[in-house]
C-alpha cells in the first residue's frame, strides 16, 4: 500500500503555484513500539504556510525543499502500538499534506466525533478559532458597546472574530472581498456592518461611514491599505490586534507605506502582535466555552472543503485569491 505525499519542490518568489509542490508515493510506513499509524481524514490549509515556504526562519523553521508540506489534520488510528490509543480513535495531530501519518503519541489530541464534527477540530474549534478566541479576548480585551472592525472578516479566523465580538457586546463592522461574502457576514453572522473593498476606492472614508464613533478595536488579517486606512480612524486607548498579513505574504518587496505610528501616540493606543501557540495550555478553557455558543446558536461556521490529497496545493493557492468562505479544508479520506 502507497502513501501518497506532497512534498515542496521549488521556493517560491512571488505568488506560488503549483508546480511548486509535487505529488510522491511512498510505502506506507509501519509503526514501531510506542507509535500509531494515522490515516488522515482531514487537512488544514493555512496561509501562515507560505512564511514556512522561504528559506529564512521566522516562529517556526522553514519547509524543507522535498520535504512534506507542514499542516494540522485530523486522523483516525489504524494501527497501533501505543497503549494510550486504540484503532478506531480519531485524533488531532501536525502530520502534514499527506495520507499516512507515523506519531509517538505525544502530538496527539483525542476528539470526541459524537461532540462536533470531526472537521471543527481543524477550524471553529481549532487553531483558527483559538486564534480568535485569545487574540480577541485577551488582545483586543473588547468591552460593551465597543466599535470592532475585522479585516479578512469572512475567513476562518475572522468570521469567529466577528461573532465573539458580537457575544462581547460589541460593534461589528467586516471588511471582507466579496459580495457573497459581505451578504454572508450580514445575513449570516449578524455583522451589523460590512463591505466589500474591491469594489471600494476610498477606504478611510468607507470605513469613516461605518464607524461613525471610531474604532475601538482592530483585528487585522491583512495588512496593507485597509490596516492603514484604520490608524487615523482609532479611538482613545484602542487596540490594534496583529494576527496575519496575508496582503503582503507574497510580495517580492516589501510595499512602501505610509508611516502611521504616529497615530498610538496621540491616541495613547496599543498594537501587539500574537502567536495563538502563546496560549495552548489554555486551549481547552477556549473550546469549552465555543463549544457552548455553537451549541446556543450563537457561533456560526462554514467550511471551504476540497477533495483529494492531490488537490491540496490548488486549495491552498485559493486562500491567496479569497476564494474561501470561512475554514479551507482538504478531505483526504
Amino acid at each position: 500500500m502507497m502513501n501518497r505525499q506532497v512534498t515542496l519542490a521549488n521556493r517560491p518568489a512571488g505568488m506560488p503555484s503549483e508546480s511548486d509542490f509535487k505529488l510522491i508515493e511512498t510505502p506506507v510506513p509501519s509503526p514501531g513500539e510506542g507509535q500509531v499509524l494515522l490515516k488522515i481524514l482531514y487537512l488544514s490549509v493555512d496561509p501562515y504556510l507560505r512564511g514556512l515556504m522561504r528559506s529564512t526562519h521566522s516562529y517556526a523553521s522553514p519547509i524543507g525543499i522535498g520535504q512534506v508540506m507542514a499542516g494540522g489534520t485530523v486522523g483516525e488510528v489504524v494501527e497501533s502500538r501505543n497503549p494510550k490509543f486504540q484503532p478506531g480513535d480519531i485524533v488531532e495531530s501536525y502530520s502534514g499534506w499527506q495520507e499516512y501519518a507515523l506519531s509517538d503519541g505525544s502530538d496527539l489530541r483525542k476528539i470526541d466525533p459524537s461532540a462536533a464534527p470531526i472537521s471543527t477540530a481543524l477550524g471553529i474549534l481549532g487553531m483558527p478559532g483559538m486564534t480568535a478566541y485569545f487574540g480577541l479576548l485577551e488582545i483586543g480585551q473588547p468591552k460593551p458597546g465597543d466599535t470592532v472592525v475585522v479585516s479578512g472578516a469572512a475567513g476562518a479566523v475572522g468570521s469567529a472574530v466577528g461573532q465573539i465580538a458580537r457575544i462581547a457586546g460589541c460593534r461589528v463592522v467586516g471588511v471582507a472581498g466579496s459580495d457573497e461574502k459581505v451578504r454572508y457576514l450580514l445575513e449570516e453572522l449578524q455583522f451589523d456592518a460590512a463591505f466589500n473593498y474591491k469594489k471600494v476606492t476610498d477606504y478611510q472614508a468607507k470605513l469613516s461611514e461605518l464607524c461613525p464613533s471610531g474604532i475601538d478595536v482592530y483585528f487585522d488579517n491583512t495588512g496593507g491599505p485597509i490596516t492603514d486606512a484604520v490608524f487615523p480612524l482609532i479611538n482613545n486607548r484602542a487596540r490594534l490586534v496583529l494576527c496575519g498579513q496575508i496582503s503582503q505574504y507574497n510580495l517580492e518587496k516589501p510595499e512602501m507605506g505610509p508611516r502611521l505610528l504616529f497615530h498610538l501616540v496621540v491616541k495613547r493606543a496599543r498594537a501587539e502582535g500574537f502567536l495563538v501557540f502563546d496560549y495552548t495550555a489554555r486551549y481547552p478553557e477556549a473550546r469549552e466555552r465555543m463549544a457552548k455558543w455553537i451549541r446556543e446558536g450563537k457561533l456560526k461556521y462554514r467550511e471551504t472543503v476540497v477533495e483529494g490529497i492531490e488537490n491540496a496545493p490548488k486549495a491552498f493557492l485559493s486562500l491567496f485569491r479569497g476564494e474561501n468562505i470561512g475554514k479551507e479544508l482538504v478531505k483526504v479520506a
